[in-house]
Parts: structure tokens; sequence; C-alpha cells
């Protein structure tokens, strides 16, 4: 099934301190990031550039999303592999490079998801549904850099 899916999002800064962006120090680079029937995302830029490290910044909700949609295609392919998984975790770490010219880019995402299945049958099939699962990611397909994986996979305890 071919389909076209849209997807819409307000993101509104509420950073104006009175003057506006008078100067690179006088603004917040407070964002709220809203969704129609969803909760508010409080976000900034990251640290570095002068934003509030306790709220999400593009670079984080980048690498959340690229380990969120490996999750969801991950699972989906355990299922048609008759794989069973009961836990996964991933510890997903990024490296992103400024230019020198005010830009940058990430160059590569490292998941590293830890998986536990019901049974040790199940663990090379398990291995495998990961390369499945990067085909498949929406996300992953979208960027110009590499998405490795450096998958654990545990078997449940019996």
């Amino acid at each position: 099934m071919l389909g076209e899916h849209r997807y819409s999002v307000r993101a509104t800064w509420t950073g104006d301190r009175g003057t506006g962006t008078s100067g690179y120090r006088d603004y917040d680079r407070a964002v709220s990031i809203e969704i129609d029937g969803k909760p508010t995302l409080l976000a900034s830029s990251d640290k570095p550039f002068r934003g509030d490290p306790t709220r999400w910044n593009p670079e984080d909700l980048l690498l959340a999303s690229l380990s969120e949609c490996h999750l969801l295609s991950y699972l989906h392919a355990c299922v048609q592999a008759g794989v069973v998984v009961v836990g996964y975790e991933d510890d997903a770490s990024g490296l992103m490079v400024e230019d020198g010219r005010g830009g940058g880019a990430f160059s590569e995402v490292v998941l590293r998801p830890r998986v536990t299945v019901a049974d040790a049958a199940m663990v090379d099939a398990a291995t495998a549904a990961h390369a499945q699962a990067n085909t498949w990611c929406f996300i992953a397909n979208s960027v110009n850099f590499p998405v490795r994986h450096e998958p654990t996979i545990e078997v449940a305890d019996s």
C-alpha cells in the first residue's frame, strides 16, 4: 500500500525578553512545540548555542526520532520473523560537527539497542531483524548521514 502522510507542527518562539532579537545575547531560545491533541513540548537550542539545557533541542529530537523509528520498525520486523521481544532499550548517540561558518551537520548516529527475547532460539533472527528495521525506518531513510547499529541480544530469564 502506497500513500502519502502529512504532518504538521506549530513552533512558537517564547523567548522575547522585551527587546526581541536586538542582539545575540538579548533573547532567550525558548520554543513551544505543539501538535493538536498532544502535550506541548518545551524546547530550546542546545546549551553551547545559548539554549536552556533543561529543554529538548533539535539535536535531541533528531536522535530521539531515529531511535524510536528504529525501535518501532524493529518490533514489526520481529513479529514478522517470529521473534518475541520482551524488552528493548536503546542508548543512542550522535555526532554533530560544526563547520566553522556558523553551521554544521550530523556525521553519524549510533544506535545501541539492548533487546531481550523470550527464547534463545530467537537470537539469530532477532539480530538479523535490525537490518530489516533499518530498511523500513522512515527517519533513517530521510537523513544524509550513516545510522549504525550496535545491538545486544539477551534472553529472558526462564
